[in-house]
């Protein structure tokens, strides 16, 4: 069975409160990383229709910081399958609500696993990437920037 990239398509936003913040006044990195462990979850229950368990966080990079008051536009999609694994790529973009300034904030790859009820590794369908999925995720790859 084979399943789009667009099943897996995963958008949320969240607005960056005092008690995300460090003693700088930007987002922890750690509160990043819980926002970006949910999505690429949801994005992988959305691809295999199964529970799934994250496996590693596989590359991470913080671009830019986020402050008080900032909206995060968190984005993920699976792009790549293996037999119970899939690849989840996950950007993160702030956007400063008085200016419309939008800036790339974190870009991460993450390997998560589909689980049955006995939380045992379970298959998942292969993904069809299109061509654009295939060479944005090339392009975080190598250059972690647009």
């Amino acid at each position: 069975m084979e399943v789009s990239v667009e099943q897996s398509k995963t958008i949320q936003t969240r607005l960056v409160l005092p008690s995300d913040t460090n003693h700088l006044g930007t987002i922890f990195g750690g509160t990043v990383l819980a926002y970006i462990d949910e999505i690429a979850a949801i994005s992988a229950m959305r691809h295999a229709r199964k529970a799934v368990v994250t496996v590693s966080i596989d590359k991470v990079d913080f671009i830019s910081s986020a402050k008080v008051g900032d909206i995060l536009k968190l984005e993920a999609f699976v792009y790549s399958t293996g037999r119970t694994s899939m690849k989840v790529f996950v950007k993160v973009e702030t956007e400063d609500l008085f200016t419309g300034e939008h800036h790339l904030t974190t870009t991460c790859f993450l390997t998560m696993v589909a689980i049955d009820q006995n939380k045992k590794p379970t298959p998942v369908p292969k993904v069809i990437i299109s061509e654009r999925e295939e060479q944005i995720v090339q392009l975080y790859q190598q250059n972690n920037k647009v």
